[in-house]
């Protein structure tokens, strides 16, 4: 077998205790040091902690150079910290396997810590800060039958894997296409059936013609599989049986559905940059974007990366991010997240984290650390396949010895101890358990769901209390028209015309909801000419109805001060409808206050149902919303829910669920 040739990734991030510092002189003359060392790029050297970070490319220098380097200068380096490593785990086939190579890969010294996962084919590492050999690691896995590979990084890796995973289903589509067919016909020819022709020699033969390509192509992965266990002096599920190819060909996909999930959220990012250089715009590659670069963002487009806005207003559809349906609006000051989408205004962003620092990033990653964990009930799993295997290969064998010895009849003692093979082999415990726990993951993020860790899947049913957010979770997270509400004497179809073509010139999210609302109920809308958008106020323009032109204002109460006052009866209108929680816009016309519309999120046609679920499943749900009580037990109460926790700030959610528990 050739040799699997690892390297460290360019980038490792190492933590040291440094010793012997007194100063901030001190850490100065550790961190000079640090740098000019070959591979090293940040250092960071911090006298009040006595610690130090360094960012180096180990296959240029080593942990020892760095110490010599920093003895030179009177200090000590002292490895506070170890490194994790992932690797891909080739050929292994069922929860023995993962036992086996995981028992293999904490023998050797300089690993702190290891664990196999089968459902993801994956190793997690982490070493001891002096390091480990990576190739000594694959080099011990590939003696025992595996295969071990560093994990890439990024979007190749996501690519690499689809095409693994779709070049797996394909070879096991190819045999079960082949293995029914002639399975059916064999099960024809026995003697299950009354055809009178399972006697016939014939009969026998064409079954022996049968079976030898399902069992010597279709289920050679898992012969191969057992033979090279038995090189190595071990065992594993491929030893008991050949596991029925259909069987294998849905984990295999159940498996690769999952892995989906994680490329699925890749892909959320945008893939290029509009890179402001020297007053000009230049689309690069979203990777080659750093921290401190200006990037111009136009509507519809992607925000590249987090950052924070330095010029331009807009609202913003943060929706992979938080959940929220309803765009959120930004100017100069305000943060924004990568992969998140700007609606209508043209901004301009100062990237203040790229790559794996990302949102986005800390979301994949914490999808693939809750993939590569194990719940206990798997711990518990691996350790009864890693003795299971034997323990049965034991069983059987005493099996065929008494049949053969005190039974007398060797051909009985062998389909004995076949069956006990076949009925012994653990498939629910080292195949379905990682498995469901995979799928379970995998299926929450692709719905939006982040599941921190197996474990978590595993306490679920111990949970008695749902918690809910309100808008885009109960409600539908879109503003929709509700109410019109004219002056005295006005035409509501008048008002709603005229300010609904205003509105359709505007993106805003707001403005959106009442030009749709307009068409809906009036058709056609008239052209709107010197469209200006009024920052935080609203819009103005002129609208040509039946020949005459209107000079229009459709916004706050406040645009149309320089006007008129509101009408009593639009003040109790609109207080009426903001005590609901809705908004009240104002629309004024050729110099007067003329009516308000009145917009909402509206609550989802299916919220009431679902909770009633929840609550048929002996769940309680609690709302959770930082609207204010009245908006929030308006909404209760259409859906079902008793238990109303109200005006909470984002950041003491937490503590809320915490009081909960």
């Amino acid at each position: 077998m050739a040799e699997t040739t690892l390297t460290p990734t360019n980038d490792t991030t190492l933590d040291f205790d440094v010793e012997g510092m007194t100063c901030g002189s001190c850490a100065a003359r550790v961190q000079r040091a640090l740098a000019k060392q070959p591979g090293v790029g940040q250092v960071d050297v911090n006298f009040a902690t006595s610690k130090a970070r360094v960012g180096v490319d180990l296959r240029h220098t080593t942990v020892a150079d760095l110490q010599a380097a920093v003895a030179k200068t009177g200090y000590t380096l002292v490895p506070s910290g170890g490194r994790t490593v992932d690797f891909d785990v080739q050929r292994m086939t069922c929860g023995s396997c993962a036992a086996r190579v995981q028992r293999v890969l904490l023998h050797h010294e300089g690993v702190r810590e290891a664990e196999v996962n089968f459902a993801t084919g994956r190793a997690r590492v982490i070493l001891e800060p002096t390091g480990a050999d990576l190739d000594v690691l694959a080099d011990a896995v590939s003696r025992i039958g595996y295969g071990l590979a560093q994990v890439g990084e990024g979007a190749t890796r996501g690519h690499d894997a689809a095409a693994e995973e779709d070049a797996l289903r394909r070879r096991w589509l190819r045999r079960v296409i082949l293995a029914w067919p002639l399975a059916l016909i064999v099960l024809g020819l026995s003697p299950m059936f009354p055809f009178g022709i399972a006697e016939e020699p014939w009969a026998r033969w064409a079954s022996l013609a049968l079976t030898v390509p399902v069992q010597f192509y279709v289920g050679w992965p898992f012969l191969a599989g057992a033979a090279k266990r038995a090189r190595s002096l071990s065992a594993n599920m491929d030893t008991l049986i050949a596991i029925g190819t259909l069987s294998a060909f849905s984990e295999a996909r159940a498996k690769g559905r999952a892995g989906q999930a994680i490329r699925a959220l890749l892909e959320l990012g945008a893939k290029e940059a509009r890179l402001i250089r020297d007053g000009q715009e230049v689309m690069v590659p979203v990777e080659q974007v750093v921290v401190g670069d200006h990037l111009r963002v136009r509507p519809g487009e992607k925000i590249p990366t987090d950052g924070l806005v330095v010029d331009g207003s807009s609202a913003v559809d943060e929706s992979m991010l938080t959940g929220e349906s309803v765009p959120v609006e930004k100017s100069q000051g305000s943060t924004v997240a990568g992969a998140t989408v700007n609606t209508s205004g043209v901004l301009t962003v100062e990237a203040t984290a790229v790559g794996a620092d990302t949102a986005l990033a800390q979301i994949v990653k914490l999808v693939e650390d809750a993939q590569a964990s194990k719940a206990p009930v798997q711990r518990l799993v691996d350790r009864i396949s890693a003795v299971f295997v034997p323990v049965v290969l034991g069983v059987a064998t005493l099996t065929f010895l008494a049949w053969a010895t005190l039974g007398g009849d060797p051909v009985k003692g062998i389909v004995a101890a076949v069956a006990v093979l076949i009925i012994a082999c653990p498939c629910a415990l080292g195949l379905a358990t990682p498995t469901a726990l995979m799928v379970g993951t995998g299926r929450g993020a692709q719905l939006g769901i982040l599941i921190k860790g197996p474990e978590v899947l595993e306490s679920t049913r111990r949970v008695d209390t749902i918690v809910l957010d309100k808008t885009g979770t109960v409600t539908t997270g879109q503003m929709t028209l509700l109410d019109v509400v004219p002056a005295a004497g006005e035409d509501p179809r008048r008002l709603l015309t005229l300010a609904g073509a205003l509105e359709d010139a505007s993106e805003h999210p707001i403005a959106q909801a009442i030009a749709r609302g307009a068409a809906e109920q009036v058709g056609t809308l008239p052209s709107v000419g010197d469209f200006t958008n009024v920052e935080g106020l609203g819009v103005r323009g002129v609208v040509t109805l039946d020949g005459t032109d209107h000079a229009v204002l459709v916004g706050r109460t406040r645009l149309l001060a320089e006007w008129s006052q509101l009408p009593a009866e639009l003040e109790l209108a609109k207080g009426e409808a903001e005590a609901q929680g809705r908004t009240a816009v104002t629309v004024g016309w050729d110099g007067a206050a003329r009516g308000l519309l009145v917009v909402a999120d509206a609550v989802k046609d299916t919220s009431a149902e679902a909770i009633q679920q929840l609550r048929d499943l002996g769940l309680t749900p609690v709302l959770l919303t930082g609207d204010n009580e009245r908006v929030a037990r308006s909404v209760a109460a259409q859906v079902g829910i008793e238990q109303v926790i109200a005006e909470v700030m984002p950041q003491d959610k937490v503590e809320t669920i915490k009081r909960l528990q």
